[in-house]
């Protein structure tokens, strides 16, 4: 699979990524090996194969939920750069 210098562009502004001109090509290049082996990947035959999470034959270890002593409020909020009464205070980020 070919891919223009449009392409590789495209998919740099997709993935946030900020490019020069310069490395394009190669750059190109290194992307079309990586979609050339998910193609192989995806020729494998994955018909009797049981999805999973891991790749480890492991279980979920779970901890008891258990209240425990913590830190007082007061000591921990003394040690914020901004907080109220209760809370640490932060700059909006969400515009």
């Amino acid at each position: 699979m070919a891919l223009s210098t449009d392409d590789v562009k495209k998919l740099a502004l997709l993935a946030r990524l900020d490019i020069s001109d310069l490395p394009v090509d190669h750059l190109a290049g290194q992307l079309e090996s990586i979609l050339d082996f998910v193609h192989q990947l995806s020729e494998l035959d994955t018909e009797d194969v049981e999805p999973m999470t891991t790749a480890l034959d492991v279980d979920n270890r779970w901890r008891r939920d258990e209240v425990l002593p913590s830190l007082d409020r007061q000591d921990v909020l003394a040690n914020a750069p901004a907080a109220d009464d209760e809370c640490f205070r932060v700059p909006p980020v969400l515009g």
